[in-house]
């Protein structure tokens, strides 16, 4: 009776009490029920209005909205407190990933007003009290979008996106791009790496200037040459350096030229689009896509209204035997040719595979190459990385396969190719004479030359590049 009528005793015996209660709902996920109950028993009181944010427009074009929502949402915090989740492995070794799940519901916080998302089939929804949309609406979309530019501001994670056939998740397919090459390790001439990167970044810059025009804020590039010369790497080192994601279109994997378009209308911008060996693709008819839908692919309706801030390529072995329409400017602005191996190019691979800017046995190789033997910038790699723990042994192994390739008359045929072709090893080319002033005030890079068949190429600078 003493405690009972002692008020200190039933207050410590009540605190007891409700921490013993408290420990029993946490360890039986009482909370988490109560919670979800009191939440219902709240909406019943509120009037609540949803807006639904699509994956794809009704056009089918990506909804550019849905993906900065999504990364503001895996931004929150509140993130770790949902219901559920998933777990991924991030690009680093010990990075966990949180990333949302189907019907999955996250709560944000918003000049005081609650903001629930709601993760549906290829879409978000947002729910908002009705009192609060008015006063938050607009500020918290304008807030979704400043956290998303301040991500884009840093180094974002780039991705490379491949078509496959047609099924209910949709034509693309993506994976992190995680391409370690960049004009620094690419072996090209410095003067034609200048050029090349002088091009890119002038593109960045010109989005007024290209409206201004009238054209579509777009660059397309055209890299032929022999396989193993280093195509598909340096249409990595320009992803790396505009910080761009790539989508490479498997011509075997489209049904149709409408197919062809339809992949080209879900690719987003900042995004190099590539599309490789297209002259195999049309001589063997390895695709179901005409020589029209390719024509209507690189400057028709569609691409001109959904083709802004991309940069096209497309890789070739040889252009002497393509459709001549194909490569007309307008279609094509850049043409870069990619011979077998020269010294120059020998010496940037020596340095990035053996970290040799000199050795003792260059002027052996220089002298190869002199002789007419060449090798493509794949094979000599390879040969580098073999004998990666000796550079000297390195370097006699291939001196030995330029001197055998040399025996066998391959040199003499490599040198005698690119002269017939009458253009040097890294000839860079732009579009026509009718827009020579326009792109030597924009650009200033390049002079004209009016002894070319091609209006394709009457601006060129007969560079040599060593890919």
């Amino acid at each position: 009776m003493t405690i009972l009528n002692n008020p200190f005793s039933l207050l410590f015996i009540a605190s007891i009490s409700l921490f013993l209660f408290r420990v029993i709902l946490i360890k039986t996920g009482f909370i988490f029920t109560f919670k979800r109950k009191w939440r219902c028993i709240k909406d019943c009181f509120h009037v609540y209005q949803f807006f639904k944010v699509p994956e794809f427009s009704e056009s089918m074009q990506r909804n550019q909205l849905y993906y900065k929502v999504l990364l503001y949402l895996h931004s929150l915090a509140s993130l770790e407190d949902s219901d559920f989740t998933n777990l991924f492995a991030g690009r680093k070794s010990n990075e966990i990933l949180l990333r949302l799940d189907t019907n999955q519901i996250i709560e944000d916080d918003f000049l005081g007003a609650k903001m629930y998302w709601i993760n549906q089939d290829k879409t978000l929804v947002l729910k908002i009290r009705k009192s609060d949309k008015r006063r938050v609406l607009q500020p918290y979309l304008q807030h979704i979008h400043t956290v998303f530019d301040e991500f884009e501001g840093r180094k974002r994670e780039l991705k490379l996106y491949m078509n496959v056939v047609d099924d209910q998740k949709g034509r693309w397919r993506s994976v992190p791009f995680t391409h370690p090459s960049t004009f620094e390790t690419t072996a090209m001439e410095s003067d034609l790496k200048i050029k090349v990167k002088s091009d890119l970044e002038s593109f960045l810059r010109a989005k007024q200037y290209y409206h201004k025009l009238g054209r579509v804020w777009k660059r397309s590039y055209l890299l032929y040459g022999a396989s193993g010369t280093g195509k598909s790497s340096f249409v990595a080192a320009v992803a790396n350096f505009l910080s761009y994601d790539v989508y490479d279109i498997d011509l075997t994997k489209v049904s149709d030229d409408s197919d062809l378009k339809f992949l080209l209308l879900q690719t987003t911008a900042k995004s190099v689009v590539v599309i490789e060996d297209l002259d195999r693709s049309l001589s063997e008819k390895s695709t179901a896509v005409s020589s029209s839908g390719i024509l209507n692919f690189m400057d028709g309706i569609l691409s001109s209204s959904c083709g802004e801030e991309r940069v096209m390529v497309y890789t070739m072995n040889g252009k002497d035997h393509v459709d001549p329409a194909i490569l007309r400017p307008g279609r094509i602005d850049v043409h870069i040719h990619f011979p077998l191996c020269d010294f120059t190019a020998f010496k940037t691979l020596a340095n990035s595979y053996l970290g040799l800017k000199d050795h003792k046995l260059f002027p052996q190789v220089e002298e190869s190459f002199q002789n007419g033997s060449s090798l493509s910038p794949a094979e000599i790699g390879e040969l580098m990385i073999a004998n990666r723990g000796s550079p000297s042994r390195a370097l006699k192994s291939v001196i030995n396969a330029l001197q055998t390739e040399g025996d066998g008359n391959g040199g003499q045929h490599g040198r005698k190719a690119v002269e017939e072709s009458g253009e040097p090893s890294g000839v860079f080319c732009t579009e026509g004479a009718n827009a020579v002033k326009e792109f030597k005030k924009l650009y200033g890079l390049f002079r004209v030359k009016s002894n070319r068949k091609s209006p394709s190429f009457n601006l060129n600078n007969d560079l040599k590049s060593g890919l």
